[in-house]
């Protein structure tokens, strides 16, 4: 009987046993291209404020699933370095080799780069991030509350300062309009230029199912993320 080469065990395990962990913004593009026997496990988005908070939190659910999975597919990218230091014991762990989320609802670290030389004061929205409420367009509903308008005005456009331009990025995921209809007007209210731009769908598909070229981070079972891993682009 011929031995499996290298490649036949990386394809195997497009199709092993998989089990996503993904930021709550992140599993609302994931979930269609999920197949049923993809089990996947949710993690709150207030835990991107404190990254060694999530690093903790990540390494926790890592250790309770490495004996359910062959591979642990983390929908996060670097995050503040939060996901370096991680290591499961016998699953492989694969990474979007990307800065942040925003890459991964473009479709590629690449699309997230153009965007950013055309339009660096970019401020960036998706159902998630909206639902979830931590932005600085909520916050400053929070100090409204807090200090009044004037000290809030000017705490806000502080905050706002570097920003021109509001982008809603539309995925195709779900019914947008009343996403698209809170960035529209939260543009206005802030005076930053709205435009939608679209998603894609590319980066969660290649996770989901491979290839896991260049634009992923694989590490073997036993192998610790660095940040090296990262900066390999």
């Amino acid at each position: 009987m011929t031995e499996p080469t290298a490649d036949d065990r990386w394809t195997a395990l497009y199709t092993a046993r998989r089990k996503v962990i993904a930021c709550a913004t992140v599993i609302e593009e994931m979930t269609g291209w999920l197949p049923p026997e993809v089990a996947s496990e949710v993690l709150d988005f207030g835990l991107h404020l404190r990254p060694e908070n999530l690093r903790q939190v990540l390494q926790k659910r890592i250790d309770a699933a490495d004996e359910e999975a062959d591979v642990l597919l983390l929908g996060y990218g670097l995050c503040s370095l939060a996901v370096v230091g991680l290591q499961a014991r016998r699953a492989h762990l694969v990474i979007p080799r990307v800065d942040d989320c925003i890459a991964i609802f473009l479709g590629s670290g690449a699309a997230y780069k153009e965007q950013a030389r055309h339009e660096p004061g970019t401020y960036y929205l998706t159902k998630g991030w909206i639902q979830a409420g931590d932005t600085p367009f909520e916050e400053h509903k929070r100090m409204v509350a807090k200090y009044g308008e004037e000290k809030a005005w000017r705490m806000t456009r502080m905050m706002l300062k570097n920003y021109k331009r509001l982008a809603f990025i539309n995925t195709g995921q779900y019914e947008i309009e009343r996403f698209r209809t809170y960035a529209r007007t939260t543009a206005g209210v802030f005076n930053l230029r709205f435009e939608e731009i679209p998603g894609s769908p590319a980066l969660v598909q290649k996770m989901v199912s491979g290839p896991w070229d260049d634009e992923f981070v694989v590490a073997t079972p036993g192998e610790t993320i660095t940040y090296a891993h990262f900066a390999q682009r």
